[in-house]
């Protein structure tokens, strides 16, 4: 993401601190005196009121000077806290472009704590953080880091390459991306647990056959569960010193590896978060885990089958039916439901890093974007929808700003959010702004349908620049973006190579044209312009020397 500095841009105190110059410039102004104008008056402050003044201003950190005809104040010359403050109520753009204004204004706004939070609204705790170890980034690099993940949100507009995976020998059901450590995780009628380079398109190794359909596969850095149709929780822990975290082809060991019941139905979807797993299943229940104990902490009950579940902080949100839920996990009581939010059942939903966005897709091929907002109540508002398949969205996945979709009827869409979320209003506390609904018939199409495959896409995952999907044919493909803003550069760079020389060949042509100039630059434009011709048709002239030379 580039800021452009604007030519408009203006501090507005500098005209009101003009106009009071130009109203103490009338006056004759002592050394020991101060004088300030108020409402068109001028008055003049005694001593005791000037240090009554002087005194609360130092309190505050303000450097009161004397006042001079020449001087003239603006919106920098405010303590760093207070514009600190004033930066808290602007978006990425609006600090982007403050910065632009002077070195002042340019060392605050990049070294401003709003960039870490804007980074964890978006795309949650950063791989490189963890990679570099606590405390080593500082606030301007949370905005380096801000300004080139924005930046790369472009990628799924390039050019991409496809990397076509064959191992299952069935359908695969589910499609796991752990994007933090470049690994797929995929499952499906076959009954093994695959996992794969993301990277590389490559195999890494593979689990035994669980014993029944695996259809929801969940995992983080310490720990890999699978659920099975027979109403099983299967899950592998993290084997220190293993580039690949977890050692599916190792025998059963039940310090590493473990299995427990408690659905009495075929379990469709787990999560994991923090030190809780998230569970969903046909016996219409989500039942919420501890992860050290593997004890059942809490049941929520629904009132159809559970198809999707997506948790965030002390929340989860659920699928049974048509309808949606939203749920506290602590207490377990029904925060929220969305009744008939599709036609037919809600196969699949997602929710973004910060919570504020919910996203569902259903069987009548349409998705929806509700916002969530809890102050004392919680509060849900649909935002968009979108209709772009003509068979059921079995699966959703959310990587700001891409809202990416699986459907049967063999496609996939890319919906860009952002120009949604600058229509909708939202005041600094998180409070719905009244009269900001959005006009459904001004919500823009998807940006980019993928498609071609002529199956049942059952699950998709979403990475930085790649995106994984499975489906019916047993196929596992990933649409690699990586190159595409470098490819994107190279192309935009040639065409204005090209754009230069046509520009300076019709510049060349016209001066020859006009016989303008001097004789002797004309004479050098010729010699160049038949030096170009004798370039191009020199091995012709060549080749029919030779050819008499034979003779």
């Amino acid at each position: 993401m580039a800021f452009e500095c604007r030519q408009d841009t203006e501090i507005g105190l500098k005209n009101y601190s003009k106009k009071c110059v130009d109203e103490l410039g009338k006056l004759q102004i002592l050394s020991n005196q101060i004088v300030f104008v108020k409402n068109g008056k001028t008055e003049s402050l005694g001593i005791e009121k000037q240090l009554s003044i002087s005194k609360s201003n130092s309190e505050i950190g303000l450097s009161f000077s004397e006042a001079l005809p020449n001087q003239h104040w603006s919106f920098s010359d405010l303590p760093p806290a207070l514009i600190s403050e004033i930066f808290n109520y602007l978006d990425p753009k609006g600090l982007g472009i403050v910065s632009c204004v002077n070195t002042s204004l340019y060392r605050l706004a990049s070294e401003h704590r709003v960039w870490k939070d804007f980074y964890y609204e978006r795309w949650g705790h950063p791989a490189t953080a963890a990679n570099l170890g606590p405390g080593s980034l500082d606030d301007n690099s949370w905005k380096k880091l801000f300004v080139e993940r924005e930046f790369r949100s472009k990628t799924f507009m390039g050019r991409y390459s496809i990397d076509t995976l064959y191992g299952h020998k069935e359908a695969v059901r589910t499609v796991f991306v752990l994007a933090s450590k470049k690994l797929v995780f995929t499952s499906g009628y076959d009954q093994v647990v695959r996992m794969w380079d993301l990277e590389e398109g490559l195999s890494i190794t593979s689990s035994r056959p669980l014993g029944c359909t695996i259809r929801a596969v969940a995992a983080d850095t310490k720990l890999l569960v699978a659920g099975g149709t027979d109403g099983f929780i299967h899950g592998w822990k993290v084997e220190d010193g293993n580039p690949h975290l977890f050692d599916l082809r190792a025998p059963h060991n039940q310090n590493m590896e473990f299995r427990i019941w408690g659905h009495d139905g075929p379990i469709t979807c787990l999560a994991l978060e923090f030190g809780k797993m998230y569970s969903g299943s046909w016996d219409m229940t989500v039942r919420v885990w501890d992860r050290s104990s593997l004890k059942c902490l809490n049941i929520l009950l629904h009132n159809d089958w559970v198809w999707s579940l997506v948790p965030h902080d002390t929340t989860v949100g659920s699928t049974a039916g048509s309808s949606v839920y939203i749920w506290d996990t602590s207490s377990g009581t029904l925060l929220s439901i969305i009744y008939s939010a599709h036609a037919g059942n809600a196969y699949a939903l997602a929710r973004s890093h910060s919570g504020k966005l919910l996203f569902t897709g259903g069987e009548d091929g349409s998705i929806h974007m509700f916002e969530v907002t809890r102050n004392v109540k919680c509060n849900t508002r649909r935002i968009a929808t979108w209709i772009p398949h003509t068979g059921s969205v079995y699966s959703l996945a959310f990587e700001f700003p891409w809202l990416v979709s699986a459907s049967s009827d063999g496609k996939i869409s890319l919906i860009d959010v952002r120009k949604l979320l600058k229509t909708s209003k939202i005041s600094p506390t998180g409070k719905i702004s009244k009269g900001s609904n959005t006009d459904q018939k001004n919500v823009e199409p998807p940006q980019r349908m993928l498609h071609g495959f002529g199956c049942n896409l059952f699950s998709v995952g979403v990475g930085s620049d790649r995106i994984a999907c499975g489906g019916e044919d047993g196929i596992i493909r990933i649409w690699n973006f990586s190159q595409a803003l470098e490819i994107e550069q190279r192309i935009q760079s040639l065409r204005g190579m090209k754009l230069e020389n046509r520009m300076r060949r019709r510049k060349l042509q016209i001066e020859i044209s006009s016989g303008k100039g001097n004789p002797g630059e004309q004479c050098s434009a010729a010699a160049k312009k038949n030096q170009m011709n004798s370039d191009k048709n020199g091995w012709h002239n060549r080749r029919r020397v030779g050819g008499k030379v034979k003779v």
